[in-house]
C-alpha cells in the first residue's frame, strides 16, 4: 500500500492549506503527497514543502496517521513551525505545471487557525483531529485516526 507525507505548517495563529479547485470541486487540504520510490517519510514531507510552499520550517513531529483511499494509502500527518519565506509553489513542481494548464488548481493558502471549523478540509477525521488538537494541544505520541 502506498504512504503519503502531510504537513500541518503552522504560523502564529494560521495554518497552511492547499486551496484546491478540482474541476469545479473547491477544497482544501494539507500540503504533502506521495512518498517516491527511496524516499523516506521525512524526506518526502521536506520535499513536498519546497515543492507545495517554498517555505522554510522547523523540524517535523508525526501527529497523526491516517489510512485512507487510493491513491494516498496511509497518510502520516507532520506537524510543523513556519520559519521563513513567502509562500508559493515552486515553478519546477507538478502543481505549478498542472496550474498553467487550469480546471484543476493549486493555491497554498493561510487560513486563521479560529476558521478551520467552516473549511472544506478532506478529510473529515483529520479535520476533527486538528480542531481538537488546537483546542486540546497535539499528541506526544502519534495518533492513528482512521
Amino acid at each position: 500500500m502506498k504512504s503519503s507525507a502531510r504537513v500541518l505548517i503552522r504560523k502564529n495563529d494560521q495554518i497552511l492549506l492547499m486551496h484546491r479547485n478540482k474541476f469545479g470541486r473547491e477544497y482544501d487540504i494539507l500540503i504533502g503527497g506521495a512518498v517516491d520510490l527511496g524516499e523516506n517519510l521525512i524526506q518526502a514531507a521536506m520535499r513536498e514543502v519546497a515543492e507545495e510552499s517554498c517555505l522554510t520550517i522547523g523540524s517535523l513531529k508525526l501527529v497523526f496517521i491516517e489510512r485512507v483511499h487510493e491513491p494516498y494509502g496511509t497518510q502520516y500527518v507532520f506537524l510543523s513551525e513556519y520559519v521563513s519565506g513567502e509562500v508559493r509553489l515552486d515553478p519546477n513542481s507538478d502543481e505549478f505545471k498542472i496550474n498553467k494548464i487550469g480546471n484543476n488548481l493549486y493555491e497554498p493558502t493561510w487560513y486563521e487557525i479560529s476558521n478551520l471549523p467552516s473549511i472544506e478540509l478532506l478529510s473529515p477525521k483529520l479535520k476533527a483531529a486538528l480542531i481538537d488538537s488546537f483546542k486540546n494541544g497535539f499528541p506526544d505520541q502519534p495518533v492513528d485516526i482512521t
